[in-house]
């Protein structure tokens, strides 16, 4: 099937692109002396001392992300992964249709083309500065609609590989469906956990922390997507 093709071909790049993006963002804001006195100097809020923030949480994806030069690599990554995000939940769409003989846009599609929306739109206003307190408010109702419906898009379609996981028998792993169903599970349950922190002051590394491997933990999500489908001819 041309579609599982498809899927496995975007899952990678999907998974690559956002990830390269923010480690290399965060390689600019530890190494930014290598980038003194040229046109790519780093601006002063961008700048820290070396650490890991997946560990110590000592700053955020934005804080690495959203100055010069950083947001010529972050902006264009996050913009091209939206774009991919699209296709890949048509393509998956495209190819429940075919498995149940239906012709209808699944919730999931919905969902999942909302993510990818809301992720364009972050990473368009990220770095723009507003004084403005409802401003603030938006960018971050924004990036929790992009994770919300990201997760409900990524349980939705489990759910259905899962249901028809004997008729997907010959197409795919289902070692790795169960780890996707793991991941979607996991992402999930933290993320209920993790409310009453994040709506609190304070915690601030915490929430550092959980946001760089929040984010690789969705993103793994693709590159499983990857390995679930067999090669097909």
């Amino acid at each position: 099937m041309k579609e599982i093709t498809q899927i496995r071909k975007l899952s990678l790049w999907i998974f690559f692109i956002p990830f390269i993006a923010i480690n290399l963002c965060l390689y600019i804001s530890q190494n930014y002396q290598f980038l003194n006195n040229t046109i790519f100097s780093v601006e002063q809020i961008g700048r820290s001392n070396f650490s890991i923030p997946y560990l110590d949480g000592s700053l955020s994806i934005s804080r690495a992300s959203r100055t010069f030069p950083q947001y010529l690599i972050f902006k264009p990554g996050m913009w091209i992964t939206s774009l991919l995000l699209y296709y890949y939940w048509k393509n998956n769409n495209a190819l429940i249709n075919n498995l149940k003989s239906t012709s209808i846009n699944y919730k999931f599609k919905v969902f999942g083309i909302l993510s990818a929306v809301f992720l364009a739109i972050h990473s368009i206003f990220l770095g723009i500065k507003f004084d403005i307190q409802i401003y603030k408010l938006f960018r971050r109702v924004v990036l929790l609609l992009f994770i919300i419906f990201e997760i409900i898009a990524q349980g939705i379609l489990v759910y259905h590989f899962y249901k028809i996981k004997t008729q997907l028998n010959t197409l795919i792993n289902k070692n790795i469906l169960i780890l996707k169903v793991t991941l979607v599970s996991v992402l999930a349950f933290v993320a209920i956990l993790s409310v009453p922190i994040l709506v609190t002051k304070g915690n601030t590394h915490f929430k550092h922390a959980l946001e760089w491997n929040y984010f690789v933990g969705v993103i793994m999500f693709y590159v499983l997507s990857r390995f679930l489908w067999r090669r097909t001819t």
